[in-house]
């Protein structure tokens, strides 16, 4: 059985593994040793007392409490310092690492990260609740037996505004590493590998004060099959949305994620021949991801089988940033021309 180590208390750390894990320990027996979640904030900024969590005033003081050959370590650390942590951890014996997405910020600190995990022999994955989605089995059944003909073109919509964390922490700089993580990895899933064919990023304003490339962000693929899709990040839109569509020959789908953990439903909308129909169900995906990391690690492996495509992801998101950096350069204004359109 394994025990469980949680680096970084923030927003993903205490506010969505932490209650997950409570859950995953009563539902998957047998997994999950008989011990308190051990917590430990780099940053210090959380000392958040639960019964359920024991909070370590440090990593080597954690690996006290715990014995690194049976645990699992949660990296919740923001992407500019995931990569020293991570040297941190593997330092004082720890191998089994959970890593939350993106798996990398920028491709120096992905070859940090791969390197480490080759020369420490670590058993790397990422937490990736849409690839373990309910909805995303279904859209992959539904593209795989071509019941609807092939797909023309595909389309996710992430509006999701996020004012109050972006203005008070500088734990992300660049929107495309919010949510687009998750739709990239999920187009690689449903249409395979793909090329970068644009990108663009806005800035939040928020009366007099602006936070650069963090307002939102949008990118085109091509995929190898010839089919293109888009993702349209919005962090300051007026309501929450987890769309993708996906046009197809003889009709089209619509899947809605879960916008929150308070209300983990999918939808499900397919029409065909001027006719739609509807499904709702429940859709726990980040139970799911993670209840799906730890048999893996139970079972001797590495708790996923993905992580190719989460490298590929990192490198489409680091050349878009790279692209919508040379897109601002040239006085193009991204948020008007690419992102309030959307909403």
């Amino acid at each position: 059985m394994l025990y469980t180590l949680i680096v970084g208390l923030g927003r993903s750390g205490l506010g969505l593994h932490v209650p997950v894990l409570s859950r995953a320990r009563s539902q998957v027996p047998g997994t999950f040793a008989d011990h308190p979640v051990v917590g430990v904030d780099p940053g210090d900024t959380a000392r958040a007392e639960r019964r359920d969590l024991l909070i370590a005033d440090s990593l080597r003081r954690a690996r006290d409490l715990l014995d690194p050959a049976r645990t699992v370590v949660h990296l919740c650390t923001p992407p500019a310092v995931r990569a020293e942590v991570l040297r941190e951890v593997t330092a004082l014996g720890f191998s089994r690492i959970l890593m939350e997405k993106p798996l990398a910020g920028d491709l120096d600190t992905l070859r940090c990260v791969l390197r480490l995990a080759r020369e420490q022999e670590l058993r790397l994955a990422v937490v990736a609740p849409w690839l373990h989605s309910t909805l995303t089995r279904r859209l992959v059944q539904l593209v795989g037996n071509r019941r609807f003909g092939a797909v023309r073109s595909v389309s996710v919509t992430q509006h999701k505004p996020r004012f109050r964390r972006t203005l008070s922490t500088g734990s992300h700089t660049s929107a495309f590493d919010v949510e687009a993580p998750h739709a990239v990895g999920l187009l690689l899933r449903l249409l395979g590998d793909a090329q970068l064919r644009g990108a663009r990023c806005a800035d939040l304003r928020v009366g007099t004060t602006t936070v650069p490339n963090m307002g939102g962000a949008h990118l085109e693929l091509l995929h190898t099959g010839g089919i293109r899709s888009t993702v349209l990040s919005d962090l300051s839109a007026p309501v929450r949305q987890r769309r993708i569509v996906l046009g197809m020959e003889d009709g089209s789908v619509v899947g809605h994620y879960a916008v929150g953990q308070d209300d983990d439903f999918a939808q499900l909308e397919i029409t065909r021949d001027g006719h739609t129909t509807r499904e709702v169900f429940r859709d726990d995906s980040l139970m799911a991801c993670l209840t799906h990391a730890y048999r893996g690690y139970a079972e001797g492996g590495d708790g996923a089988g993905d992580l190719g495509l989460h490298v590929r992801t990192v490198e489409l998101l680091d050349e878009a940033k790279r692209l919508a950096d040379l897109s601002s350069a040239g006085g193009t204004h991204p948020h008007k021309e690419a992102l309030s359109h959307g909403r």
